[in-house]
């Protein structure tokens, strides 16, 4: 039993040497991206959500289903010219877990869902033709 705590302590030390972090280059604005990833963190079920800050465009939550193996990952978007590139600071990615491209599905599947498009062009306004009517 010793031998056993021994090596779960060992193991539990040596988890943060895994941490990483991923970066996905997106060809939409920040503008864009940032409600999808919000959505995806919010309405998916998947996240507890610690905190997200729209100012900066970053956000802190947990994955994972016991309490013991709830990971906490951060992320953040950086504009890259016209587009914008997620980064996921993971701390942990294992055989059964991929946590940093199973947050890239779920943005992406809530970028589809969302208006975006509507949100990326530019506002355009209809004004009527002033009639010419003698």
């Amino acid at each position: 039993m010793k031998r056993v705590a021994i090596v779960a302590l060992a193991f539990g030390l040596t988890l943060p040497a895994f941490a990483k972090t991923h970066s996905y280059a997106y060809n939409v604005p920040c503008s864009t991206l940032w409600p999808a990833v919000q959505d995806t963190l919010q309405h998916t079920g998947k996240y507890d959500v610690i905190g997200i800050h729209s100012a900066d465009l970053s956000a802190s939550y947990t994955v994972g289903y016991f309490p013991l193996h709830k990971r906490i990952n951060v992320l953040g978007l950086s504009a890259q010219g016209t587009g914008c590139t997620l980064q996921v600071h993971t701390t942990f990615r294992g055989l059964a877990h991929n946590d940093s491209g199973d947050l890239k599905k779920r943005v992406d599947v809530s970028l589809v869902k969302l208006p975006t498009a509507q949100a990326a062009k530019p506002e355009t306004t209809a004004t009527p033709a002033p009639s010419t009517s003698n």
